[in-house]
């Protein structure tokens, strides 16, 4: 069987499928998951709550770190209001 991942390539970028926890305290990619329906995401906690849009800032800088990018060159598709970002 072929192993999902949580990453596609998109109009000049790479899409990344995350499942984030707000106030999780701490600030962290936890790894690769299957979901229960068979999606891969990347796991992750931010130790900010999920007010004026301070989770999706935390997920941006912790994603820019880990691929060292800027953050400002990271842009949120999806999930603005849930915990996964599909």
């Amino acid at each position: 069987m072929k192993k999902p991942w949580p990453w596609s390539l998109a109009g000049g970028g790479v899409t990344l499928i995350v499942r984030l926890t707000p106030k999780g305290g701490r600030d962290a990619i936890d790894g690769i998951h299957l979901l229960d329906d068979g999606r891969a995401v990347v796991k992750g906690q931010a130790r900010a709550a999920p007010r004026e849009g301070g989770t999706n800032a935390a997920l941006r800088k912790l994603i820019a770190r880990a691929v060292d990018v800027p953050p400002r060159d990271m842009t949120l598709v999806a999930g603005a209001t849930s915990r996964s970002s599909e």
